[in-house]
């Protein structure tokens, strides 16, 4: 007997020991240093005779040059001399732009997994894939596992990963039993499990709290969640408002997903700063409320083909949005661009530029929307946004002029960031 228990103990004590290591590898070492500093490469790049948008608010200069160099611009113009040691990006009728901005990402299918220690080679293609050869070099992830997310950021900064910047919510906030039905009938029961979903004010701040310490930049709420379908769960205002409260008194930016009426409504009172969508449950989503959302400098990301990809592509569910869109812009709103890839598994864009062209939208809009206006409103125009000496060297080649087709911006030749080419077409 004495000799079986021996036994049992020590299978127990190395059983325990593994499981330790185990937890420690895959949820707490992943994590460390969630946000290395920037390192900026030593390197001289150069684009001859382009097409160039300073900004999407002055008129291309042809047959331009940019030199950059050390990951910054270092000069812009038509007399500019080209060092011999320069590397030359392919420029055949190129248009350079400022690098876009994605602010709608999710790192959640399952071959981000462990991304701490996953092979260069397969993250650098999946990043190539979903991301930099659509031409982003910053985005913001509005929910994920932060282990992963934070593993891939940290091997980015630090050099052994081509990808972009990346701003993460780590896990978002749900109602009380307020998952949405389409992660409910998905999602692993231990996930599950481990998904926010606050009860009350004082645990809506505390589970932000906790996410900021794990390395969150950003805060999600559900503020309506679709938990059937058709039938939409609201978070209760006070839960939204406590959780906000604690992101600001961080400097996060709140984003919602607010699925109808109510949803708009809670994200607007609890001080939300961007909807993620526009609301799909448009009834009651009137220009009156809209105005209240601009006067509230709230901003809005459409993610029009995410509608049209993941629920139907029925015009009579999809024409409301279309239209809150437009009238969105119409008052004068800001709208951001992002497309919910991630959760949505077809990564082209294509169809998001067509659908805010249906929406009213010009190519300067469009401009607008990936570069100036979400740089300002995450407080980083000063170093991104515009081409312009000593900002960091965030550029786009295309292959043609966006303000003659639109589906031009979808057409990515190269995707520099801070001097490093991220992406070149094959």
């Amino acid at each position: 007997m004495r000799r079986f228990a021996r036994i049992f103990f020590k299978t127990l004590a190395i059983t325990l020991c593994i499981a330790a290591l185990a937890f420690y590898a895959l949820a707490v070492y992943p994590l460390r240093n969630p946000h290395p500093p920037l390192q900026l490469p030593t390197t001289t790049l150069a684009i001859r005779d382009a097409r160039v948008y300073l900004s999407p608010d002055e008129p291309p200069h042809d047959h331009a040059n940019i030199l950059i160099r050390n990951g910054r611009i270092a000069a812009v113009g038509h007399t500019i001399n080209i060092p011999a040691d320069a590397q030359l990006i392919p420029c055949n009728a190129c248009t350079v732009t400022a690098g876009f901005w994605n602010v709608h990402v999710h790192f959640t299918e399952r071959k981000w997994s462990n991304a701490a220690y996953q092979p260069a080679a397969i993250l650098n293609a999946q990043l190539a894939d979903m991301l930099t050869s659509r031409g982003f070099t910053t985005v913001a992830d509005l929910g994920s596992n932060l282990a992963d997310t934070v593993s891939l950021r940290r091997r980015i900064e630090t050099g052994t990963l081509l990808g972009p910047h990346i701003y993460t919510a780590g896990a978002a906030q749900y109602p009380p039993h307020g998952i949405p039905f389409y992660l409910r009938d998905t999602l692993p029961w231990f996930i599950l499990r481990l998904m926010p979903q606050p009860d009350t004010p004082a645990q809506a701040a505390r589970d932000e709290q906790r996410n900021f310490a794990s390395g969150a930049d950003l805060l999600k709420l559900f503020t309506g969640s679709y938990i059937e379908h058709g039938i939409v769960k609201p978070m209760p205002l006070a839960n939204a408002s406590a959780a906000a409260s604690v992101a600001h008194q961080h400097g996060q930016l709140v984003f919602a997903h607010p699925s109808d009426l109510e949803g708009v409504t809670i994200a607007r009172d609890a001080g939300v700063d961007v909807l993620a969508h526009a609301a799909d449950t448009t009834d009651g989503v009137t220009a009156a409320l809209l105005q209240t959302i601009v006067d509230h400098h709230m901003a809005m990301v459409p993610t029009l083909k995410m509608f049209r990809t993941t629920v139907t592509t029925n015009p009579r569910y999809l024409d409301p949005i279309y239209a809150e869109v437009r009238q969105f812009h119409a008052l004068h709103g800001e709208l951001l661009f992002g497309t919910d890839v991630g959760y949505m598994t077809d990564y082209t864009t294509q169809d998001e530029f067509q659908a805010l062209t249906q929406s009213g939208l010009t190519p300067q809009d469009i401009l607008r929307m990936l570069t100036t206006a979400p740089a300002a409103r995450f407080g980083v125009q000063a170093e991104k946004g515009t081409i312009a000496p000593g900002k960091l060297a965030d550029l786009v080649v295309l292959g043609s002029d966006p303000a003659q087709n639109p589906l031009a911006f979808s057409d990515v030749r190269t995707t520099i960031r801070t001097g490093r080419v991220l992406y070149t077409r094959p």
